[in-house]
């Protein structure tokens, strides 16, 4: 998915709005139990904590503060977001600072790189009270990217790649591999190596068509010549890959938090495979006419 479902968006607010996990379920007519779920796994997917203590008063984190700032953006899922194909569409708001004597700075990144600066970008506006930051979690990969700074819908973007492309000029901030895992029963979950020729054969479990960390890791395997087997399920549910999966009818391809939060959980795995899976750069990029202070920025986010 290039941003969290609407269903997952729509409970997050109502969490805000409710301020206890007994209201907010109690509004929505859901368990409590329900709720802790669908927003655990809501965290997940971005790869950050939203709330402190979830099953307390939901105070929100500092992240999860910048996340409810964006939800307008975030509320407009891939159909109207910067694909190349959406240049000529109406221009989407962008998410007010409500400061308009402080210089904003728009900064777009997918939520899971986000989580990985979150303190750097807090600790930036406490010393610089002058500037508000945007936060955009559309924009996952380099066409959106470029789209959104050519058009100055972005001062920063950072994007999934596999290497600098020729229309975005851009730098190399990190790598993530991609892992395959599966269940811990599954039998390659259980072997010492597997060869890569068997994963052409196995049933595969994989986010839907559109997803911008599916497209990436498409790409990635594509590149390396690499093929998994058909998939048994398509969703950007992730509840429903990780029951999947500790039920072994299948093995999925992750990278970053979702990879991490995946390898410490009871029940699955991660595929030892004879020779690594390609890895997905993180790359930044920054509009030429942006501010000083977006420059600034950009480059104390390298420190």
């Amino acid at each position: 998915m290039p941003t969290p479902s609407l269903r997952q968006l729509n409970l997050f607010a109502q969490m805000v709005a409710s301020g206890s996990i007994s209201r907010c379920a109690r509004d929505l007519g859901m368990t409590a139990d329900d709720v802790a779920r669908d927003l655990a796994s809501l965290e997940m997917r971005l790869g950050y904590r939203l709330f402190e203590d979830i099953t307390t008063d939901g105070t929100l984190t500092a992240a999860g503060k910048k996340t409810a700032q964006a939800m307008t953006l975030l509320s407009q899922g891939e159909a109207e977001g910067w694909s190349a194909d959406a240049e000529q569409a109406q221009d989407r708001p962008v998410a007010s600072s409500n400061l308009p004597d402080r210089e904003t700075i728009i900064l777009t990144a997918p939520a899971p790189v986000f989580g990985h600066f979150q303190d750097a970008l807090a600790a930036f506006e406490a010393a610089n009270e002058d500037i508000a930051i945007t936060l955009d979690l559309t924009v996952h990969l380099a066409d959106e990217a470029e789209l959104a700074l050519r058009r100055g819908k972005a001062d920063i973007a950072y994007f999934y790649a596999l290497g600098e492309g020729p229309a975005l000029p851009s730098r190399y901030g990190w790598s993530e591999q991609i892992n395959l895992y599966a269940g811990a029963d599954h039998p390659l979950a259980l072997r010492e190596s597997v060869v890569m020729e068997e994963l052409a054969i196995t049933p595969t479990l994989m986010m839907e068509s559109h997803n911008g960390l599916r497209r990436i890791i498409d790409d990635a395997l594509e590149s390396a010549v690499i093929r998994l087997g058909a998939p048994v399920l398509e969703t950007d549910n992730l509840f429903d890959i990780i029951t999947i999966l500790r039920e072994g009818a299948g093995c999925f391809a992750a990278f970053g938090p979702m990879a991490r939060d995946l390898g410490r959980m009871a029940g699955i795995r991660r595929i030892a495979l004879e020779r690594p899976l390609p890895t997905v750069e993180i790359r930044q990029a920054v509009r030429p006419e942006a501010p000083a202070a977006a420059m600034a920025l950009a480059d104390f986010l390298f420190l």
